[in-house]
């Protein structure tokens, strides 16, 4: 069986900004007169990333393990789908090695907020923030992005063996 040392993933999610929801993005929430839209918090950043994780694996993405069918995963804190992904990562014998995280939106403005992505993608992770990498750009105005009616993140990981056990 074919154990690499390292392995790549990659994830992306977009999600509709409505009225009457509070915007999280990275486990933080946001001040926004508007939120996204999706059966748990929506959180497109997290989700994003824990597509990465799953992928780099060769794991089913997060839909198999929290659908949205299932009234259990109803405004479910996305960070429980981080743990899971972190746990499945750890389970198969590697470590978070660094991560790449662009998001996409025209409004708010998502920079005085990196930081406090960073500080909690890492904890969360339990990695340094120094292995967190955050930009933020808009969509120049085009496409739902572009007219303020969506958010999305991709999502990029490297994992490596673990040096551990």
């Amino acid at each position: 069986m074919i154990n690499p040392q390292i392995r790549i993933g990659h994830g992306y999610d977009l999600h509709r900004l409505v009225e009457g929801r509070k915007l999280i993005l990275g486990g933080i929430d946001i001040p926004h007169t508007k939120g996204l839209l999706g059966h748990s918090d929506a959180d497109c950043v997290i989700h994003a990333l824990a597509d990465s994780i799953f992928g780099a694996l060769a794991l089913p993405d997060i839909g198999h393990y929290f659908a949205d069918t299932d009234p259990a995963n109803k405004d479910l804190d996305s960070n429980i789908i981080l743990l899971k992904s972190k746990q499945e990562c750890i389970r198969a014998g590697y470590e978070i090695a660094n991560i790449d995280l662009t998001i996409v939106a025209q409004k708010p403005k998502i920079g005085p907020y990196i930081k406090k992505m960073k500080q909690k993608l890492a904890a969360s992770l339990s990695i340094s923030e120094a292995c967190v990498g955050i930009k933020a750009t808009t969509n120049e105005t085009l496409g739902p992005v572009g007219r303020e009616e969506a958010i999305a993140c991709f999502a990029v990981i490297l994992l490596e063996k673990s040096r551990v056990g």
